[in-house]
């Protein structure tokens, strides 16, 4: 893999802090695979994953990051909260990167219970979202460096 220089940013929410400290360490460990340490790193704390579009929206139009991972939790309860907030995060990401062209990964677990969230928030592996989100920012980031050549 190559190295990358440059700053990534992460925007977390932290409506569930232990879910979102899992994430962020996975998506710090997947930058440190590629040279990225934690000087590179910004992390912006927002209150959940609704306001995740925002704070990405607000490193991308700034022009310091090369890319933001966007992690969080949402987790499906008794009311149609649940989809309208996973929507519009989701939504709201997509638009960023393609409005700006800073890529975005999305690391929000979208899931039924707690279980079934921490089995997908860190410990590496195929379902770790936060590095997940890591590793498509890099890869996107690549390929945006591959077609500018």
């Amino acid at each position: 893999m190559p190295e990358f220089s440059g700053r990534f940013a992460i925007a977390v929410g932290n409506f569930y802090a232990d879910l979102a400290d899992r994430l962020v360490n996975g998506a710090k460990h997947e930058f440190a695979k590629d040279g990225i340490g934690e000087q590179d790193i910004d992390v912006f704390e927002v209150p959940g994953a609704f306001e995740l579009p925002l704070a990405a929206g607000y490193a991308a139009e700034s022009g310091r990051y090369d890319g933001i991972a966007c992690l969080g939790a949402v987790i499906r309860g008794e009311t149609d909260h649940y989809d309208f907030v996973c929507n519009e995060a989701a939504r709201g990401i997509q638009n960023v990167q393609l409005e700006t062209g800073v890529p975005c990964g999305f690391g929000v677990l979208t899931v039924d219970n707690m279980e079934q969230a921490l089995a997908r928030a860190g410990g590496g592996g195929k379902r770790d979202s936060g590095a997940n989100a890591a590793r498509a920012v890099l890869r996107m980031n690549e390929i945006r460096r591959q077609l500018a050549d």
